[in-house]
């Protein structure tokens, strides 16, 4: 799947600034484990902000919800992720979140509609835990067979 850039100064607070690279790829692997995405046999390693993943991901949406997941953690600035390929899978873009945007305003600029934002918050449920709650910066999913 390749190498992803992440905003490092913003997302989810898991680990202390002074926290080792080992105790971050530890809380990181815990927060991706604890989400479910569908990845098994996960090794997480950090090293100086860049996360490695390796594992075995049930299907392409699994990766990508794992690498939005690790990268949507304070103090990491880029993801490098295993590689799966599945054919029925759906195609997706990514999307960064401005200041100002909301998932409707997403919904609409993606699909014409508006109320189709459950969609994309269906789709990034182990990123987004309220969809009245993104932030600028923070990476997502949207898929495309809308």
């Amino acid at each position: 799947m390749g190498l992803f850039d992440f905003v490092s100064n913003i997302g989810d607070k898991i680990f202390g600034s002074e926290a080792s690279a080992e105790e971050q790829a530890a809380a990181i692997q815990k927060n991706i484990e604890s989400n479910n995405p569908g990845v098994k046999n996960l090794k997480v390693s950090v090293n100086e902000g860049v996360v490695s993943l390796e594992g075995e991901a049930e299907s392409v949406s699994a990766l990508e919800k794992t690498v939005l997941i690790a990268g949507n953690t304070e103090g990491v600035s880029a993801v490098k992720a295993m590689t799966v390929k599945t054919p029925d899978e759906p195609e997706v873009q990514y999307y960064e979140i401005r200041s100002g945007d909301s998932l409707s305003a997403i919904a609409k600029r993606f699909y014409g509609d508006a109320m189709a934002y459950p969609k994309i918050f269906e789709a990034n449920r182990e990123v987004i835990k309220n969809p009245d709650l993104i932030y600028p910066g923070q990476k997502i999913r949207i898929p495309m067979d809308a």
